[in-house]
């Protein structure tokens, strides 16, 4: 008889070396020190760890949601009856109980109840996993055609050696100046040497390859190769924006140029690629209809420790190592390995991280601006938003309410340009790279720079903008969005704008959270003590940073003139560089130091 296929029931209940054989790696169970004993009495039979919330008529066992949905969602077990059970008693966990349902009893103290894999869903409005009704399948498909796709070991080699030659390249000091000369033929000759550095590379790292690659071959017979080099770099850094700082302004530029008719007829060959993302090599494969698979939530669900038991951590790794096999066992195909698979979902999960990173930042500003201040009227003088033009540096004047909603407006925006990111990206990456968008070199005050306009990033941030303003109802100084203009001269210095909000953020928040873990103490500590005697109390503290911060980073400070800065959505954000930049002045700067902040660009977060 031929064999059959396993259903997701076999996955699970699969021993330690069938899961090593089948899919290649360690059982979960194993890693996570689960006796392969019977299970206790009122316990899942399958998980262990779990009490049993549903009784199987056909297979006559007792399983937790989680697992009893997992194993009765395909084949012939889908038509099994699950009965739920009376768990409004918590069970009493024996002697033979595996170490981790010990946990059980500090979990429904905390009131931390696990629903079920099954009823795991996603809000498109914050970007999370969630429990309830949703439409995770449409949101992550339309989401997944932005999602770079992650490197694998190879590309990461061929990445290297493109920081490298790009580390040494002076393109832009040689092409970016004014002088007389034909700047064709400088650009033809830059471009030339990055291929011949990068040649010469691929040939000391591997010296077969290179050889294969180059050896009585022109640069126009490796069009293939370059191409692929190079879009490794511009999709690295999409979903690394804190990496390739100095390198990738080069990259873009070298491309930007190739595009050009006259620099392209010289070169001989094309340098770009469109960039993969995880949606085109799905539909490539003809396996995107994965994406609408409800178990992909589980798969790519961010972990995060906070507020969790051990118990119930190790449980949700557990539910997404089997939910990423399962995915990549159902919908495996001989064009589709596996690894392809694994590779998208890791993918989409870097994104979710990317989120948490970058996005929710703002959502927490927003939560401590709304938590400790009267959006009517000033608690008190010292915690008052109130600006005046000309006083301590402020370009507006604002009332204590007005500043109240200039600050949530503009960090609402903020944190649906980073919610959109990698569209943002896709767009500015074509209107870079369009040849008929011709840029011209200018002196914007800030030295030379390309001024190029940028349609398609612009229809993206008004359509972004328009949707805030809809959301937030009160709209609080100019929605002027400069593009291609001297202030933002093109879509990649708008990009790079907007990806420092999270660099200034980020330290903002880990030193309230700082305090709060101190306030939080039963004992005072040294540090509460410290600030009890400087600022009369944490909270008083806490209050005085967000104070501070919510009038002079939002200020219109930042320039010499209210065009370049003021209530503008580009000089909202200037004036946050600007209050950055005089941290150390403030009298609060000794609490940033006793939580580590070293700077707003050094190390993770800013902090050591």
């Amino acid at each position: 008889m031929p064999a059959t296929t396993p259903s997701l029931g076999d996955i699970l209940r699969a021993d330690a070396e069938d899961f090593a054989d089948a899919f290649g790696v360690e059982d979960p169970a194993t890693e996570d020190n689960v006796a392969e004993e019977e299970a206790p009495k009122g316990f899942c039979v399958e998980c262990k760890d779990q009490q049993a919330q549903a009784f199987c008529e056909q297979c006559q066992e007792d399983f937790c949601d989680v697992c009893g949905s997992m194993i009765h969602r395909t084949g012939r077990r889908r038509q099994h009856v699950l009965t739920k059970l009376d768990v409004a008693a918590p069970i009493e966990a024996d002697d033979t109980a595996p170490a981790a349902a010990s946990d059980s009893e500090d979990t429904e103290k905390e009131g931390d109840v696990l629903e079920g894999a099954m009823a795991v869903t996603f809000s498109a409005d914050s970007g999370r996993a969630e429990t309830g009704s949703g439409s995770f399948g449409a949101w992550i498909t339309e989401r997944a055609k932005y999602i770079p796709l992650r490197l694998t070991l190879k590309e990461r080699k061929y990445l290297r050696l493109l920081e490298a030659a790009l580390n040494v390249s002076e393109y832009t000091d040689k092409v970016d100046i004014l002088m007389y000369g034909n700047k064709t033929k400088r650009m033809v000759g830059q471009i030339r040497e990055l291929c011949a550095i990068l040649s010469g590379l691929v040939l000391a790292s591997d010296y077969k390859a290179g050889q294969t690659l180059f050896e009585d071959r022109q640069f126009e017979d490796n069009e293939e190769f370059f191409q692929k080099i190079f879009e490794i770099g511009r999709r690295h850094k999409i979903m690394n924006p804190d990496k390739m700082r100095n390198e990738y302004g080069k990259l873009m530029y070298l491309l930007q140029d190739s595009q050009q008719r006259d620099v392209s007829d010289l070169l001989g060959f094309s340098t770009l690629k469109p960039i993969k993302t995880v949606h085109a090599v799905l539909e490539s494969l003809n396996v995107a209809y994965i994406l609408e698979d409800e178990m992909v939530a589980v798969a790519t669900k961010e972990i995060v420790a906070a507020g969790k038991s051990r118990a119930q951590v190790q449980l949700e790794i557990k539910q997404k190592e089997r939910a990423i096999e399962y995915l990549c066992k159902a919908y495996a195909t001989r064009e589709c390995p596996a690894d392809v698979i694994r590779q998208c979902l890791y993918s989409i999960g870097d994104n979710h991280a990317f989120l948490r990173f970058n996005r929710d930042p703002c959502d927490r500003m927003l939560a401590y601006l709304k938590a400790n201040f009267n959006p009517l009227k000033a608690d008190s003088n010292s915690l008052s938003l109130a600006i005046l033009s000309g006083r301590d540096g402020a370009r507006l004047s604002h009332s204590h309410s007005n500043q109240f909603h200039y600050v949530q407006q503009t960090l609402a925006l903020w944190r649906e340009l980073l919610h959109d990111m990698f569209m943002l990206w896709h767009s500015a990456d074509t209107d870079l790279l369009a040849a008929r968008h011709a840029y011209r070199l200018t002196d914007t005050g800030q030295g030379l720079h390309r001024v190029q306009p940028c349609p398609r990033v612009s229809a993206a941030a008004h359509a972004i903008l328009h949707r805030t303003q809809k959301a937030v109802g009160r709209w609080v100084g100019s929605a002027m969005i400069h593009l291609g203009d001297r202030n933002v001269p093109n879509a990649l210095m708008f990009i790079d704008k907007y990806n420092q909000v999270s660099s200034i953020l980020n330290p903002v928040v880990r030193v309230l959270e700082f305090l709060d873990s101190h306030a939080a103490c039963p004992e005072p500590t040294d540090v509460s003590r410290f600030v009890d005697a400087a600022h009369g109390s944490i909270d008083n503290a806490k209050k005085l940073i967000l104070a501070d911060f919510f009038r002079s980073a939002f200020d219109g400070s930042g320039a010499d003139n209210f065009f370049d800065a003021g209530s503008c959505i580009d000089g909202r954000l200037t004036s946050a560089w600007n209050w950055c930049s005089a941290i150390e002045k403030k009298p609060f700067f000794n609490i940033f130091l006793l939580a580590g902040f070293v700077g707003f660009n050094g190390g993770p977060e800013g902090f050591n």
